[in-house]
């Protein structure tokens, strides 16, 4: 099943339709990366790092991310452990996959659409 019709109130505000997840968010494990200081998230305390891209951004204006960001803190099924650095960029503990992840990031950004 295609995002867009996953998440059509998401899809239906985008002006280009064939936009795909890595445009929208990234969800990445965290490492130990010696060569960078980029993140400042432990690994030992975040197992991933959330970006939520511009189009989700724009989409939701600041007030809805601030939301967003609340939300997404909230749900304890998911995320052990969520700290919000900036408004789009993220560190959370969770043993659920990061596809598992980026469409509960999706559910929750929709919810607020």
């Amino acid at each position: 099943m295609q995002l867009s019709e996953q998440y059509p109130k998401l899809f239906e505000k985008f002006e280009d339709q064939s936009l795909e997840m890595r445009h929208l968010l990234s969800v990445d494990e965290n490492t130990l990366d010696y060569d960078s200081e980029e993140f400042e998230f432990d690994v030992d305390e975040y197992n991933y790092i959330l970006y939520v891209a511009e189009p989700i951004q724009r989409l939701l204006g600041e007030e809805k991310m601030m939301q967003l960001i609340q939300n997404l803190g909230d749900n304890k099924e998911v995320f052990e452990d969520f700290f919000a650095s900036e408004e789009d960029l993220y560190g959370a503990k969770s043993n659920c996959s990061a596809d598992e992840i980026a469409h509960t990031i999706l559910r929750t950004a929709e919810a607020l659409v």
